[in-house]
């Protein structure tokens, strides 16, 4: 238990609180005006400590770069990719905003003025897209969620601010015709191209892709590692969900499959660069192979992560349910496939509506048909 003594100061009798901190050292408070504001100020640090609540005053002089570096590090479970552009908006926004601040002195006023001026933009700053305005709000929050956990702050001001909306692009989807002209005007690449726009696969899966992933007899492509362009090096590791995956192809491809791993070993790359080694995605370079397809196709403007939206497209008009696509996507759950796709399942609900009428008819049909003719409703010829 603490202990309270009275002294005097240049404005009059103040009184000082001595007590002792979870970690057993001493500390204390003064200025108190009466000694009963200072019995419940001692009281309620004494059941603060009883029931875990209590908080150290001098942790919230802790600054935001020193928890920083520490959250980003124990981001082990993010891919390479996302680590980096989490490193970058760390580097180039959160920090040099934040970076000095105590954790105890940011008020949630102050983390949305920041949020406005990253989205709205200023004088001396362009304004940034959501993605990268909500993912700097990511880290600030998550620090200061491991601020709170640790009974270093009380709560959390980065909870509960206004954040900008998403803007959601409309998906392209190729026709069939559209996809044949893609693949003329894309020569050489042609056969990657048709890969990405039938199986679903990222561009990092396919450029990964390596002979022995091949199963020739079942038609099936074996999904197990992912090759992506990070910071200026290709990163080798498993597919986005972590998760490998058995993917169907259709029988067309089975000669430019056959065709790319002629003369390759089982370890070698189907779609490598030529020399063996991994492509890098054409949509990083100016006037890429891609962007001179788009064109000489007469297609809209894409990336080529786009054919993925394209292989959905063609997967549910060849029949495919929701949950082909979503394991043949490599989604986590048929939520998501539906979420992002779900203006392609749009007519199975008339299918579903024609299906019950001929199902129900015969019967249910025209009990409710005789009913509606019947000048007596209860009454069922």
């Amino acid at each position: 238990m603490g202990s309270i003594t009275a002294y005097e100061s240049a404005a009059g009798k103040r009184y000082r609180v001595r007590y002792r901190k979870p970690d057993h050292s001493q500390t204390d408070k003064r200025g108190f005006r009466t000694k009963r504001e200072a019995e419940l100020f001692l009281a309620s640090v004494e059941t603060k400590k009883a029931t875990g609540e209590y908080i150290d005053p001098t942790a919230a002089r802790t600054t935001v770069d020193r928890l920083g570096q520490a959250w980003l590090a124990s981001r082990t479970h993010l891919k390479p990719s996302s680590s980096y552009v989490y490193e970058s908006a760390w580097r180039l926004h959160v920090k040099p905003r934040w970076g000095a601040a105590m954790i105890g002195g940011i008020r949630h006023s102050e983390v949305q003025a920041w949020i406005t001026e990253l989205s709205t933009g200023s004088e001396s700053r362009k304004s940034k897209s959501p993605t990268i305005v909500r993912r700097c709000h990511d880290i600030l929050a998550g620090i200061l969620d491991s601020a709170v956990r640790d009974h270093l702050i009380p709560s959390n001001p980065a909870r509960g601010v206004k954040l900008p909306r998403r803007n959601s692009r409309e998906h392209v989807y190729l026709s069939n015709e559209q996809v044949a002209k893609l693949l003329v005007a894309c020569g050489s690449h042609a056969a990657i191209v048709a890969t990405l726009a039938y199986t679903g696969l990222r561009w990092g899966e396919a450029t990964a892709l390596r002979v022995r992933d091949l199963d020739t007899r079942r038609r099936r492509l074996s999904v197990v590692e992912n090759a992506v362009y990070v910071n200026g090096a290709i990163v080798i590791g498993t597919p986005k969900t972590h998760e490998r995956r058995s993917v169907p192809y259709p029988e067309f491809l089975s000669i430019p499959f056959a065709e790319a791993s002629f003369g390759k070993g089982r370890d070698g790359i189907i779609f490598d660069d030529g020399q063996g080694g991994y492509q890098k995605t054409p949509t990083m370079a100016a006037n890429s192979w891609w962007d001179r397809a788009l064109v000489e196709a007469g297609l809209p403007i894409m990336t080529i992560h786009d054919l993925r939206h394209t292989a959905a497209s063609l997967a549910v008009s060849a029949g495919a349910n929701v949950k082909a696509v979503q394991r043949m996507l490599g989604h986590a759950s048929a939520a998501m496939t539906l979420d992002t796709y779900s203006d392609l399942f749009d007519d199975d609900l008339d299918a579903v509506a024609d299906r019950l009428h001929s199902a129900a008819f015969s019967s249910v049909g025209q009990i409710l048909g005789n009913r509606s003719n019947d000048s007596d409703p209860t009454v069922i010829n």
